[in-house]
């Protein structure tokens, strides 16, 4: 080869990686509109999870980022080893998509097609769709329209690099030392390594699928040579799921040794398989050259048949990377509730982020129910809960707030970047919920080892409070995990009437105090409780408020809402009037 044409392959593979970057990437953004939700029903069966793994997979068009994707969700505790196994074997298969897609770039055709089989060669539609998706960069101000846009480009920069690698390697054929050089390969075991080894470079068997395509346009690569170099390639895309499991934890790195073992244990079955075949039946496959397709079309088959083959045996698979991946001894393992894994597909990152905001507000507020509970019955047996709960919730939002702000630098959607946004700001809403119940439970345990009583009169008018707390907190939380806004419209009318509850009980407690029927050590106490339960209902406003704002203005001035709520809103005089009613002293 000449020092132009080598310059020319480096530049195709470039361009050809850059592409693929691309368009993954922007693929990964638009399946975003989706929400990607398809993972949360990877427990329902193997099937399911083994069908999400194909579809993921093709979307992103990266078996590497899909395998990554799964050792975070491992990880973090989203899925469990033989759910990520299923998803393992899918993903496999759904990788396959690239390579027919560089099959186009085959489609030429020479100068004898004309007319309508013109259409067909890249020539003719690769600049045509270049042209059309800049002209949607460049002009629309639709985000859908760019990100489909993008991913059209990439498509066509991959298809380029296709090309330019195709004719940097065209002069080969009848290149003898380049020949010689092939005819190594003849070798099996040479074959896999050389797959392993292109592989492992260049980080994607996808592209280094792509490498072998363009050199069987050169005429001198037979089946028998790329088949041993297609087995290679397999094996050497996991080295980034194991580049990826180093630091995480025990079940994560088996799942990158089950993507390993599998297609390990595929090689050494099937391709010895292979030989023997075609010795028994003098099978000439091996001796006939391979072009683009026949490339895809072995990459399918070795794929799809060592799905069907280890599909009996997940179980068997689980167990082996089990055995040879071990839990060290005297280690206390944690799953950490985020992974920066996930971060290289910002839309199930913020899938994860609100899964992790919905239980954190669970914590916090099924820990104020239970201060309620201890409020109205003067048991402590759920004491240590409360406390345990609220400490849960301070490591929700150590570890979810950093996260948050990884998120929120990532090429996100409009939608997905509010909903982010959304949660930065809420974190500390929910957690001062949690501050409020063990504060609760404090006043609690003052008044039962100083033995404190309130008055009949009290009681039952700190359980109306306690009972409004327990119905906004129920609104607040609902609201949030299902975005409802018919839910959080309800939800200021009712921290009002808290607010007017709390100053009436203040206001009848002076009136007890000047008849002597308790004492300013009662009212200390009192002023405790009061203060923590109006200031819990303030937090479900500002968590109601803010599902609202982000529903109905893509903003997060939520202050001027709640504002103009209070004035101009016919609903919100309504529902005040009716919880007023409701939560009558008398």
């Amino acid at each position: 080869m000449e020092l132009t044409d080598i310059l020319q392959l480096v530049c195709g593979l470039s361009l050809l990686l850059f592409g693929m970057s691309v368009m993954s990437n922007s693929l990964r953004k638009r399946a975003a509109e989706g929400r990607m939700g398809l993972f949360d029903s990877v427990t329902k069966s193997p099937l399911m999870g083994f069908l999400i793994g194909i579809g993921v997979t093709a979307l992103i068009q990266s078996s590497s980022a899909s395998t990554v994707m799964v050792v975070g969700f491992v990880n973090s505790g989203m899925m469990s080893l033989l759910q990520a196994i299923y998803v393992i074997f899918g993903a496999n298969i759904g990788t396959v998509v690239t390579s027919w897609l560089m099959c186009l770039s085959g489609i030429e055709g020479g100068s004898e097609v004309t007319g309508a089989l013109a259409v067909f060669k890249t020539s003719f539609w690769v600049p045509i769709i270049a042209v059309i998706a800049t002209a949607f960069l460049l002009f629309s101000k639709k985000e859908k329209v760019k990100d489909t846009a993008t991913v059209i480009m990439g498509f066509a920069v991959m298809i380029v690099g296709m090309e330019y690698m195709t004719g940097a390697v065209s002069g080969l054929s009848e290149n003898e030392e380049f020949t010689n050089i092939l005819t190594v390969f003849n070798n099996p075991l040479l074959g896999v390594l050389a797959g392993v080894a292109i592989t492992m470079v260049v980080q994607s068997s996808a592209a280094s699928i792509g490498i072998l395509q363009s050199l069987t346009t050169t005429g001198a690569v037979t089946y028998g040579m790329a088949i041993p170099i297609i087995v290679g390639q397999n094996i050497g895309t996991c080295i980034t799921a194991i580049l990826s499991s180093i630091g995480a934890n025990t079940n994560a790195k088996r799942t990158a040794m089950a993507h390993l073992m599998f297609n390990i244990i595929s090689a050494l079955l099937l391709l010895p398989l292979y030989y023997l075949v075609s010795w028994i039946f003098s099978l000439t496959l091996g001796d006939s050259t391979i072009n683009m397709i026949g490339v895809a079309g072995v990459h399918t088959i070795y794929k799809v048949i060592s799905a069907i083959l280890w599909w009996p045996f997940a179980k068997l698979l689980e167990k082996l990377v089990t055995k040879l991946v071990r839990t060290k001894k005297n280690k206390d393992e944690k799953v950490a509730l985020v992974d920066e894994r996930i971060l290289n597909t910002p839309a199930v990152a913020v899938i994860r982020c609100k899964e992790l905001s919905i239980n954190m507000n669970r914590y916090a507020c099924d820990g104020m129910r239970m201060a309620l509970d201890a409020l109205a019955s003067g048991d402590l047996a759920q004491a240590k809960i409360i406390r345990e709960y609220e400490e849960t919730v301070d490591q929700y939002e150590d570890q979810l707030g950093s996260f948050l702000i990884k998120v929120s630098g990532t090429n996100l959607t409009r939608k997905d970047s509010a909903e982010i946004t959304e949660m930065m700001h809420l974190l500390s809403d929910i957690e001062r919920i949690s501050d409020h119940s063990v504060d609760l439970l404090e006043s609690v345990e003052e008044m039962k080892n100083r033995k404190i009583e309130f008055s009949e009169a009290a009681k039952k008018e700190v359980s109306v409070m306690a009972a409004a707390i327990r119905e906004i907190l129920d609104m607040s939380e609902v609201s949030f995990a299902k975005n409802d806004v018919n839910i959080a419209s309800n939800v200021e009318p009712l921290e009002q009437v808290v607010d007017y509850l709390k100053e009436e009980l203040k206001r009848r407690h002076v009136i007890r105090l000047q008849n002597s029927q308790c004492t300013m050590e009662h009212g200390f106490v009192l002023s405790d409780i009061l203060t923590n339960l109006e200031r819990v209902s303030d937090h479900c406003s500002n968590i109601a408020g803010c599902v609202i704002e982000i529903a109905g203005h893509d903003s997060m001035d939520m202050h001027s809402y709640l504002r103009g709520v209070k004035t101009d809103d016919t609903h919100f005089k309504d529902a005040f009037n009716e919880y007023l009613g409701k939560y009558t002293l008398d």
